[in-house]
């Protein structure tokens, strides 16, 4: 990176620090029961842990977060009920996830998700530290389930809150990430969802919540119905 690039992204991030003002985790219980009763089957046992995505923030309420979309969309595949839960933070790392969230797991899920990565990219952590703290949070998790699934980074470098090269720079630094999280995930066999790549962003202003950061209640639909069609062979486990 030459000089007036690099001086660019620094200024545009001082900028975003100063000015960007994030939405709150909203209002609203953090767990429920979706989808239709089934007297022969016991709910699916959905847990979440992780950043604001979890946490739902850009919504006014819980219920209309991305992991509640996800487990309607998942209850609809499967014809079961799903029983979700989440432990999400806003500014978690995945150093966090592994310190303070995922210890508040204390049953079995039948599937765990993992979702985290932008607020270690924002804190300029290496991929070194990033693969490290992914590979232990990986190997806590799996003696609690089989059956994890870890998301990739948001797409920080399509925010329009940010300026033009802080999102150049942060997409390059994110494809580093979501590498690195492949790889990790690969050697565990956990299956592993490429969020970043994927075009989960609509083509509209309903997107983004008012912070124009975190998705919206539109935008959590939108990129939990993408989720749940990706997901669709490894869901095949739970019919």
């Amino acid at each position: 990176m030459n000089l007036a690039r690099k001086t660019r992204v620094l200024a545009e991030a001082w900028w975003a620090k100063h000015h960007v003002h994030l939405a709150e985790e909203p209002a609203g219980e953090r767990s429920g029961v979706v989808g239709p009763m089934a007297a022969e089957r016991s709910p699916l046992n959905l847990v979440a842990v992780g950043d604001s995505m979890v946490a739902g923030c850009g919504v006014d309420d819980q219920k209309d977060g991305l992991i509640p979309d996800i487990a309607r969309g998942i209850a609809d595949t499967l014809n079961r009920q799903v029983q979700w839960r989440t432990y999400g933070k806003l500014g978690a790392t995945m150093r966090r996830v592994r310190y303070r969230l995922l210890p508040e797991v204390d049953d079995t899920p039948d599937l765990l998700i993992v979702c985290a990565g932008s607020n270690d990219i924002m804190a300029q952590r290496s991929v070194s530290e990033w693969k490290a703290d992914l590979a232990a949070v990986l190997d806590e998790a799996l003696p609690l389930t089989d059956n994890i699934v870890v998301f990739s980074s948001g797409q920080l470098y399509n925010s329009p809150s940010l300026g033009p090269a802080l999102r150049e720079f942060l997409e390059g630094r994110i494809d580093a990430q979501t590498r690195a999280s492949r790889e990790i995930c690969a050697e565990r066999g956990v299956f592993f969802l490429d969020m970043t790549h994927e075009n989960v962003r609509a083509d509209t202003d309903e997107f983004y919540a008012s912070d124009h950061f975190h998705p919206g209640a539109f935008g959590y639909r939108y990129m939990a119905d993408r989720t749940v069609e990706l997901l669709d062979d490894y869901l095949k486990r739970f019919r």
